[in-house]
């Protein structure tokens, strides 16, 4: 999807409005604020996570709970946002960070004012209170390779895909899809870690180079959210369904039509909604200083029974249940 610059200009500018009258908020009040910061604004992925932030909120009538985010994925204009809810005074951040070392000096500084940091998909993240992650992101990266090489008959040559090579999570993905491919000696990996910026458009063009240079190539391993729909076309309009294979994050609802014609083979994924409760949930039991516990029920499907460790840093790593991976055969189970 090619962004022009009036529109680039305007989605800043949406951004900016967005934060800024959530900063009016901030002032108006004396309720705690939890601000959540999204990599990117308007895709289906973070729109779904806005959901539930927005449930959070109506459960909690003790603080305020918002969601902004930049219009492109783009480190600055995200750690831009960060930066103006950190100077308006805001009680806590919940953060998906785009790349989590570009955010490292500024969330320091937001620690050092007292504002509670809570992280998501950034389990590398030095400067947080708490990151939380719905699964461990090795066993995901495993499945989804699992779930490719049983679709390739384990041979064949792949490639994999990533939002950006800074993305944490995505770039544990594909790393350990790459382990568990080890086994299987006739798999090949070609050209990996193509970077998507989670642009559909420009991940079907990039797929669409790909299987030009490789015609022979049997199967992707995709990361970003709109990249299983961005190659998943490539395979279609190639008339190559049923003969190259594709597992990656995405979606049910975006992704349905592409697994019911078979271009994708199955999607993993856990639901941003209740990873946006749960990262809420932490910041207010965080503002109220309360105990964060190995086994601890968070109050969210997929968090109900949480592992609690020491992170890279002087915060907590909290990892959930909540993977899930779905075909043709079952994603109907999960319509979001």
């Amino acid at each position: 999807m090619k962004i022009n610059a009036r529109k680039l200009m305007a989605g800043s500018a949406l951004a900016a409005v967005l934060v800024a009258g959530f900063a009016v908020s901030v002032t108006a009040q004396e309720k705690p604020v939890i601000a959540t910061v999204v990599k990117i604004s308007g895709i289906p992925w973070f729109d779904r996570m806005s959901t539930g932030v927005e449930a959070f909120q109506k459960a909690n009538a003790d603080v305020v709970a918002s969601q902004s985010g930049p219009a492109t994925a783009d480190a600055a204009q995200q750690l831009q946002i960060i930066q103006d809810l950190i100077a308006k005074g805001v009680n806590a951040l919940a953060v998906v960070p785009m790349d989590p070392a570009v955010l490292e000096g500024t969330l320091k500084r937001a620690m050092d004012r007292g504002i509670v940091v809570v992280t998501h998909e950034a389990d590398n993240q030095t400067n947080t209170n708490a990151d939380v992650e719905a699964f461990d992101n090795a066993d995901y990266g495993k499945a989804l390779n699992a779930r490719l090489a049983e679709c390739m008959g384990n041979k064949g040559k792949w490639t994999t895909f990533v939002g950006s090579l800074g993305s944490r999570t995505h770039m544990q993905w594909v790393g350990a899809g790459e382990e568990n491919a080890k086994q299987y000696p006739d798999m090949q990996l070609v050209d990996p870690n193509n970077e998507s910026f989670d642009d559909a458009n420009g991940t079907y063009e990039k797929a669409k180079e790909i299987l030009r240079k490789h015609p022979d190539l049997k199967g992707f391993q995709t990361s970003a959210g709109n990249d299983v729909l961005g190659v998943g076309r490539a395979i279609d309009e190639a008339g190559l369904t049923g003969k190259v294979c594709l597992v990656g994050t995405g979606l049910p609802n975006p992704s349905a039509d592409l697994l019911e014609s078979g271009a994708i083979t199955a999607i993993g994924f856990w639901d941003p909604q209740k990873a946006g409760m749960a990262m809420n949930s932490l910041a207010k039991l965080l503002i109220e200083k309360k105990e964060i516990n190995d086994g601890m029920d968070l109050g969210v499907e997929g968090y109900n029974k949480v592992s609690v460790k020491k992170g890279p840093g002087a915060g907590l790593l909290v990892v959930g249940n909540g993977m899930v991976l779905a075909d043709k055969a079952t994603y109907k189970e999960h319509l979001f």
